[in-house]
């Protein structure tokens, strides 16, 4: 990279005296801010949230600084911010970067998901679950040059609101987990979403920047990309919480329904004793016992599976908060105003 920048830049003296004219108060205000909000959203889960002194004063500490950030951001003598926040004014701006959020939101979350769903519930090596992943990305290696050019034929907002859509039957399709779904079944939904993310990058890239002035969009396209990395963060956080939440749901319903009284439980350990038995338990109260341990892990288990289904849904929902903010979207002149990256 470094060979590359130094052959196609122009040598040009250094402006040292530029660094004093720098945001400097913005850039501490976002730089504390977003740094503890990243500890916050990956420790959170972990710490239990606002049940931790530190994740607490993490949090305050969060949400000062970026108040702090918006404020010094937005007042009215600041005539070089380090992130211009007046672009939300712009209706297309403001709603791309609404459905960029929720694209880094469900983007991220899903590729954290999968991979933990595969391993935990199905004993995936890390091997196993990359080969499972790698599908997504092959779809985009063909469809991702053919965009600028199907771009100059349909609305960008409409191929923007297709690929979303496809992002989320992706989801919804995975809501129905099982013990018998695992890498094979993940193939299609996984395949359908990457055809969604070959079609949505480019359009809201370009959208993003519509009715922006040129020198603008460095603002612009920092923004919109921190955004999007920031829906990231959340996503990967709020999955995490969810699918511990939903699990102890789940099990809080399905546990008081399998009582040691209920005739049809009685059976089934009676069956699972003589199953031990007959692999070499002499003792009837063990194997008795080693059912009993087996059901439960069986329960924790579908409550796992219905915890991971409910998370997926979670995502297809995100997508349609996405669709949603397309469909406000005014419609670009032309493809050639520049893009975001």
């Amino acid at each position: 990279m470094l060979p590359a920048l130094i052959w196609g830049l122009d040598p040009a003296p250094m402006k040292l005296w530029k660094l004093g004219q720098g945001d400097w108060l913005g850039i501490a205000g976002i730089a504390v801010g977003l740094a503890s909000l990243q500890v916050v959203l990956e420790e959170g889960n972990k710490d239990d949230w606002f049940g931790s002194p530190f994740i607490l004063r993490l949090s305050i500490i969060s949400a000062v600084s970026l108040g702090f950030f918006i404020w010094w951001e937005l007042r009215a003598g600041n005539k070089q911010p380090v992130v211009n926040l007046r672009l939300f004014r712009s209706k297309n701006f403001s709603f791309a970067t609404i459905a960029n959020f929720m694209l880094g939101f469900v983007l991220y979350a899903s590729v954290y998901l999968i991979p933990i769903y595969l391993a935990e519930l199905h004993g995936y090596s890390a091997r196993q679950a990359g080969d499972v992943m790698m599908w997504t990305g092959l779809p985009q290696l063909v469809i991702i040059p053919f965009m600028p050019l199907a771009m100059r034929h349909f609305d960008s907002r409409r191929l923007l609101t297709v690929g979303f859509l496809l992002f989320a039957v992706s989801g919804f399709m995975n809501m129905a987990l099982g013990p018998d779904d695992s890498g094979p079944q993940l193939l299609l939904p996984n395949l359908i979403r990457a055809v969604g993310q070959a079609m949505v990058f480019t359009p809201i890239s370009l959208i993003v920047t519509a009715g922006i002035e040129p020198r603008n969009f460095g603002y612009a396209s920092g923004l919109f990309n921190m955004m999007r990395n920031l829906g990231g963060a959340i996503g990967i956080a709020v999955v995490q919480s969810f699918v511990t939440n939903r699990e102890k749901f789940h099990e809080a319903i399905i546990n008081p329904r399998v009582s040691l009284l209920d005739p049809a439980a009685q059976a089934r350990l009676s069956a699972l004793q003589q199953y031990f038995m007959a692999r070499g338990m002499s003792d009837p109260a063990a194997a008795r016992q080693a059912g009993m341990v087996l059901t439960g892990h069986t329960l924790k288990l579908q409550a796992s599976y219905l915890a991971y289904g409910d998370a997926f849904a979670l995502l297809g929902a995100g997508m349609v908060v996405a669709v949603a903010a397309t469909l406000f979207l005014n419609k670009m002149p032309s493809a050639g105003n520049g893009a975001a990256h």
